[in-house]
């Protein structure tokens, strides 16, 4: 639809954001059900019934591809659609090709739902998904860039809002991290063999995995922070200027930290100090981010009080400021020789992705689903303030429980006896692991729960409302 002499609207086309924001509750509600499950197995090992495909060496991998990808990705996928065309004032570049990416996503989720458990597995820490599945994932991410980047070609405005810079090098840098870490020489369907070996494979894999974090985990999610904060709170961003200096700095500074995971490994002294140096400098602009989402409420403050989906964005950031402290304090090697192999660091990754990433996460789908559905609001609000409480608790008990858990094991593994044996078992720092064990699997519960409560409010809302169509502001679209 297309736009005549006197200024006409033409329709956003918010079909995929309305079918990935659904696909997100839904694939949240499955991944966080199995993270629940392995833990109650980490508690109880008999959980696993003596099934194979049920055992936590398959559910892990299960549970953090479905949390991180089929929950996150589809998020993503949903409010970059939803943002760059609202931020550009057009009409999503290449429909067919925004569809076919929402396909292939699901497609690329069943088939890792079938493969892990089975087995099938490249073992390789958040890219353990085989060759043809990578192949498909390489695909799909192209197409988003082209439906994405098209989109900002096609914008009605000059200026690309900061959300789209981070939404960009979100977008740009995963299809680097995939393509480059995943090369693989295949021996049958099921089956292949990393291009690298040794310690150039761990790595290309941490370089990999971190900047997973960093990028697909972060800067997505902080392009959400820049467009849902200011527009819940009905106020500008805090500070324009910081945004960018925030994009810049981070974008630079994240893609060299990876080596961090591999201190006290083969892992050159030199390369592992320079992910420590790296992490410790990330720590600025990782905060200037923190502190300009959360000093955008500045004069309204008072808001907090009475709008829960305020309470998720912004306590998200309190969650994403603690974690991106926690992260470079831990990657100091006096520090990590006691936090390493812990389950110091299970609280970490869990601080940042129940806390910053989840309840970002829930915010934003929280004030897009309503708008997608001719609604100005969820059929609950209570219901997304019981929802914020649950979650937030869920998330105290399952970090705190971690954090007390790791420190104990760090330091039973390291006492000696004066004459240079061992004080402690490894046996017996599991024993002493157990009831941390159980709290977390609290922790869990209630997360889940909360995210049950999210998926009932959100069917609710979808059943008394109808998709509405959402027109471009016809002032810009007559000047195109």
């Amino acid at each position: 639809m297309k736009s005549d002499q006197r200024g006409a609207s033409v329709a956003y086309f918010d079909t995929p954001v309305r079918w990935f924001a659904l696909a997100a509750v839904l694939w949240g509600v499955v991944g966080m059900l199995v993270g629940v499950i392995i833990a109650a197995q980490l508690a109880w090992p008999e959980l696993n019934l003596g099934i194979p495909w049920l055992s936590y060496g398959r559910l892990r991998p299960l549970h953090t591809n479905a949390v991180i990808f089929a929950f996150g990705g589809c998020v993503l996928f949903a409010t970059a659609y939803h943002v760059v065309q609202r931020t550009g004032q057009t009409r999503l570049f290449a429909p067919g090709l925004a569809m076919f990416t929402f396909w292939g996503w699901q497609l690329v989720i069943v088939l890792a739902a079938i493969t892990l458990p089975l087995g099938i597995t490249s073992s390789k820490e958040y890219a353990e998904l085989e060759w043809p599945i990578d192949l498909l994932i390489a695909v799909v991410w192209v197409a988003f860039a082209v439906v994405f980047f098209g989109t900002v070609g096609m914008r009605k405005v000059r200026h690309i809002y900061v959300a789209n810079w981070f939404f960009g090098a979100f977008i740009i840098a995963v299809a680097l991290l995939h393509i480059v870490n995943s090369a693989a020489v295949p021996v049958s369907l099921t089956k292949s063999y990393s291009a690298y070996a040794g310690v150039q494979d761990a790595m290309v894999q941490w370089w990999y995995g971190h900047n997973a974090v960093g990028f697909f985990l972060t800067a997505g999610f902080l392009g959400m922070m820049y467009y849902y904060i200011p527009k819940q709170a009905e106020r500008p961003v805090y500070s324009y200027r910081l945004s960018i200096v925030h994009f810049w700095a981070l974008i630079f500074t994240y893609m060299w930290a990876g080596p961090h995971h591999l201190h006290y490994t083969a892992l050159p002294d030199w390369a592992q100090s320079i992910g420590m140096i790296f992490s410790l400098v990330l720590l600025a602009p990782s905060w200037g981010g923190m502190i300009n989402g959360i000093m955008t409420l500045s004069g309204a403050w008072h808001k907090l009080r009475d709008d829960p989906i305020l309470k998720f964005l912004i306590v998200s950031l309190s969650f994403y400021g603690m974690s991106t402290f926690e992260g470079p304090m831990m990657s100091i090697k006096t520090v990590n020789a006691l936090s390493h192999y812990t389950d110091w660091t299970v609280g970490h990754v869990h601080s940042g992705a129940l806390g910053w990433v989840g309840l970002i996460s829930m915010g934003s789908l929280y004030y897009l689903i309503p708008r997608m559905y001719g609604r100005k609001q969820m059929y609950s609000v209570k219901a997304i303030e019981l929802h914020f409480w649950i979650a937030t608790i869920g998330i105290v008990l399952y970090i705190a429980a971690m954090w007390i858990a790791g420190v104990m094991q760090g330091l039973m593994w390291r006492a000696v006896n004066p004459d240079g044996t061992l004080v402690y078992s490894f046996v017996e720092s599991v024993k002493a692991t157990y009831p941390f064990y159980v709290i977390r699997l609290l922790g869990g519960v209630l997360y889940l729960s909360g995210m049950l409560l999210m998926a009932w409010n959100v069917v609710m809302t979808v059943r008394s409302g109808r998709p509405e169509v959402a027109q471009v502001p016809a002032v810009n679209v007559a000047h195109a």
